[in-house]
């Protein structure tokens, strides 16, 4: 039977599921090149923020080395608040994109990082296509993880030069994609409260045909990956709907995979952190009114704590 339409079962992303798939930890004597590199590419003269703390929150999940590519005209502002990071600043389209030349800027680093982010603050949705087809297509056979968040994700709609009229694109090498419901419908041309009634078996459909891991966010996070496998997670709150919350997702997952988290890892671990970031934030603060750029810090004490000490869901610090 179909994998899709076998209702595979859902796994529940709790801590102990966690701590029985632990992370890839570097050695003691380990430096900076063996915690990962990661690479952010995004940001617009409109949305600089957004890098910013997709970057905070890689580096947060324990990423050992940042390297932010984004649009000249914020590059400098940028590299000011991410004094840890080298930052690249690429030629811009006048919507907001980034020129095609980008890539060739971008050639040398493809083969020294270990994961790549593309999309946070990111405008012109068919540059930014054009963008991922190109970086994909030079990375192709490479090991880095390639995250798509945002913008970035409209690449499924752009399909690149030569593929066939009227086919469905797909992913030669399977990549992170980190829909909401309301994203996911404008990707599948699906209503989206069709998506939100029926979460798993959309999120399911979609990882097969795009070959991607899909984590499709909401109150309960579904994430599904192209073997047909699924995670569900639950928790958080209210507070986590805020501007930049995805852009630090988004960041968390690179930073996790940059470590060497696989995949479906990566995902699952990434939606677990943010959530109980978002729970401990309320806790001092309240449900509402904490920032986006307050998530990140909340997660190197939630990393540790989930590695070891009381299994219970209960007892979160």
């Amino acid at each position: 039977m179909n994998a899709i339409h076998a209702a595979p079962a859902v796994h529940d992303v709790t801590t102990q599921l966690l701590r029985e798939w632990p992370l890839p930890m570097p050695a003691v004597e380990g430096d900076k090149e063996v915690r990962g590199h990661v690479l952010i590419l995004g940001g617009s003269r409109e949305m600089p923020g957004a890098v910013i703390l997709a970057a905070t929150a890689a580096l947060r999940a324990g990423a050992g080395k940042l390297t932010v590519a984004t649009g000249a005209s914020v590059a400098q502002l940028v590299a000011l608040a991410m004094p840890e990071a080298r930052v690249i600043g690429l030629a811009e389209t006048e919507a907001g994109g980034f020129l095609p030349e980008a890539i060739a800027r971008l050639d040398p680093l493809a083969d020294r990082v270990n994961a790549m982010l593309i999309g946070p603050g990111m405008q012109d949705e068919a540059a930014a296509a054009e963008l991922v087809h190109g970086l994909l297509e030079r990375m192709q056979g490479s090991d880095t993880a390639v995250v798509l968040d945002a913008c970035a994700m409209g690449t499924l709609l752009h399909a690149p030069p030569g593929w066939a009229p009227g086919k469905a694109f797909r992913f030669e090498q399977p990549v992170i994609v980190t829909p909401h419901c309301g994203e996911m419908a404008h990707l599948t041309g699906i209503e989206k409260d069709e998506i939100v009634s029926g979460p798993d078996a959309r999120a399911l459909a979609s990882s097969a045909q795009w070959n991607a891991v899909v984590a499709l966010k909401g109150a309960r996070t579904v994430i599904a990956s192209p073997k047909g496998e699924m995670w569900q997670h639950e928790g958080g709150n209210v507070g986590l709907a805020i501007s930049g919350s995805g852009d630090t997702l988004a960041g968390i997952i690179a930073g996790l995979a940059a470590r060497g988290a696989s995949l479906e890892q990566a995902a699952c671990w990434g939606v677990a952190l943010h959530a109980r970031a978002g729970e401990r934030l309320a806790e001092r603060m309240g449900v509402l009114g904490y920032l986006a750029r307050e998530i990140p810090n909340e997660i190197p004490t939630l990393l540790e704590y989930i590695a070891g000490g009381e299994a219970s869901d209960q007892k979160k610090p």
